[in-house]
């Protein structure tokens, strides 16, 4: 089966979103582009468009296209307790007729019942990906101490594997990809090299070869969704030539 890509709105720079009108603007792009699906970022949408999400549920299936949803969340708020905002989102992301909710993890006590949390993903029929984010909820310790929990209590979360990052945080993506590529469901492609007193993210085939040899150490049958920045004159053109790359490397 061919394996498929995702491309994140926000990979197109949240000023051209914005300039376009929002999201549902570069759909007719992606799908030109070939890509299988579009991530939908809850952090682009304005107040008025959170009232239109079955709307843009239908748009995005009527461009052939899957759709899922991330949230600028944590699944566990500051003091370790499940976020209450997670029958709300999931809500949201029925409406869109998302595949999936994408959130970050927070702060993860490994001894944490998770029967609530399965109570609310068996009511809403939406899966649930937890994604390594650029905090320090998101570095390897506690998204492994996460999966092991997860397949003790058998959670049905899976993860999304966010390629570069583990650098923002000073860890190895080679290291992490080691030890949690078998719980990974989704892949957040995107390099990153060194920007100031930090970094910045690139498209994987610039001068550094070890991005696309850290895609051979993770799961080969999963969605890999494009992060990285599409930029350039024929958007189509660009999105096709990464969809490509992606989809053969």
């Amino acid at each position: 089966m061919e394996r498929k890509i995702i491309v994140v709105t926000a990979a197109y720079g949240h000023e051209y979103i914005a300039a376009m009108g929002g999201q549902q603007a570069v759909l007719p792009t992606i799908a030109a582009g070939g890509a299988d699906g579009v991530e939908i970022r809850r952090e682009l949408f304005t107040g008025d468009e959170l009232q239109r999400l079955p709307a843009l549920g239908d748009a995005i299936a009527a461009h052939g296209l899957m759709a899922c949803y991330s949230a600028p969340e944590t699944l566990f708020d500051d003091i370790g307790a499940l976020n209450n905002r997670i029958p709300a989102l999931l809500q949201e992301a029925r409406q869109l007729k998302a595949h999936w909710l994408k959130l970050s993890l927070g702060h993860f006590h490994s001894d944490l019942s998770f029967s609530r949390l399965t109570d609310w993903l068996d009511s809403a029929g939406v899966a649930l990906v937890v994604e390594n984010d650029q905090t320090s909820g998101g570095r390897q310790a506690p998204m492994q101490r996460f999966q092991a929990a997860c397949q003790v209590q058998k959670l049905p979360v899976s993860l999304t594997f966010d390629m570069a990052n583990w650098l923002w945080l000073g860890e190895s993506p080679e290291d992490a990809a080691r030890y949690l590529a078998p719980a990974v469901s989704y892949i957040h492609v995107k390099a990153a090299v060194p920007h100031q007193d930090s970094w910045r993210a690139v498209p994987p085939d610039s001068d550094d070869p070890r991005w696309l040899a850290l895609l051979q150490q993770l799961p080969d049958d999963v969605p890999r969704g494009i992060e990285f920045p599409l930029q350039g004159d024929d958007l189509v053109a660009v999105t096709r030539r990464y969809v490509q790359l992606l989809r053969e490397t």
